[in-house]
């Protein structure tokens, strides 16, 4: 299709990348019940889901995927599954293995193209909540996973109308080795602590696995990857991981109506993470790339993000 041309225009302070990330993930507050559902998986783990519903009883629902190292209350997530529960449209916030405040089960845990987790989910959705429409849309790391999802090659059930990913690292080691210059250098350091203080917990029942001199070594986030995610999950090394799990080999096959939003001053994503040919090859992948919004940090009026009005605009235009 071709690329789409955006109308975001934020406030002169919130056009710096650094600013709408920071201010995105730190002072937004979003205000929103929810309750929680424990989904227990077939590898004996479980996801923690966290729903929240439209006032009249609805037979659509929106998916909705964090990005590395969040949950299921983040503002990014919450923020749009309030507007479409407005919408009438049920939501149901995603937490990751590990991520919902209590260590997962296994030493496995999850990563950018774990797409398993994401099919478990559609499925109880379809078979045990009985919901006929489905929205997918992830941000960040969760963006990376639909869009993986979505052109594998896997059967994509009916009910999948349409998806949003929203600042997407479309090619993970491009993406990781922004993360580690300098101008990233307090986002990395942030995720790398959050990162090894959970894997400090699970190593306690997993010391054949893991070292205390394993956790020692890691001084980047390459480093985990590198010691911990792909091993965890069956990959070589950080290398291997990153391509095969990257969705930009993807994007070709995806026959789902599919919208990303990669703001073009966003400072987590490498060029590759803009894919233009890709878009203008496919008839069902739609990119818009505004020239502001950092990474998640589509600012608008009365605390609802460009980046979730664009999305219930998309799944509607599906309808």
């Amino acid at each position: 299709m071709p690329i789409i041309e955006p109308t975001y225009k934020p406030l002169f302070f919130f056009k710096k990348g650094f600013v709408s990330t920071v201010y995105s993930g730190l002072v937004r507050r979003v205000s929103l019940k929810q309750e929680r559902e424990r989904l227990r998986l077939d590898d004996g783990d479980f996801l923690d889901l966290d729903w929240s519903f439209s006032k009249e009883k609805s037979n659509k629902l929106i998916i909705l995927l964090h990005g590395l190292e969040g949950n299921a209350q983040r503002p990014y997530v919450t923020g749009a599954a309030k507007l479409f529960n407005e919408n009438n449209i049920d939501a149901v916030c995603v937490n990751f293995r590990g991520c919902s405040g209590e260590d997962n089960l296994l030493y496995r845990s999850y990563h950018s193209g774990s797409t398993e987790d994401l099919e478990a989910i559609i499925n109880h959705a379809i078979l045990n909540k009985k919901y006929s429409d489905i929205y997918l849309k992830g941000i960040s790391l969760g963006g990376n996973i639909i869009l993986k999802y979505l052109g594998e090659g896997g059967l994509v059930p009916q009910e999948i109308k349409s998806a949003i990913a929203i600042s997407a690292p479309c090619y993970l080691s491009g993406s990781a080795k922004e993360l580690h210059t300098f101008k990233n250098i307090l986002f990395h350091d942030r995720f790398k602590r959050h990162l090894v203080n959970r894997l400090k917990i699970k190593q306690k029942n997993y010391t054949n696995d893991l070292s205390v001199e394993d956790i020692n070594s890691i001084k980047t986030l390459y480093d985990f990857d590198n010691i911990y995610t792909s091993k965890a999950h069956g990959f070589k090394n950080a290398e291997d991981y990153y391509e095969q799990c990257s969705s930009l080999q993807f994007l070709s096959k995806i026959k789902t109506p599919t919208l990303i939003i990669n703001a073009l001053n966003d400072s987590f994503l490498s060029p590759e993470c803009y894919p233009v040919k890709e878009a203008k090859n496919n008839p069902n992948l739609y990119l818009e790339m505004p020239k502001f919004g950092g990474h998640v940090g589509f600012i608008d009026k009365k605390n609802v993000y460009y980046n979730e009005k664009r999305a219930l605009y998309f799944i509607k235009s599906f309808n």
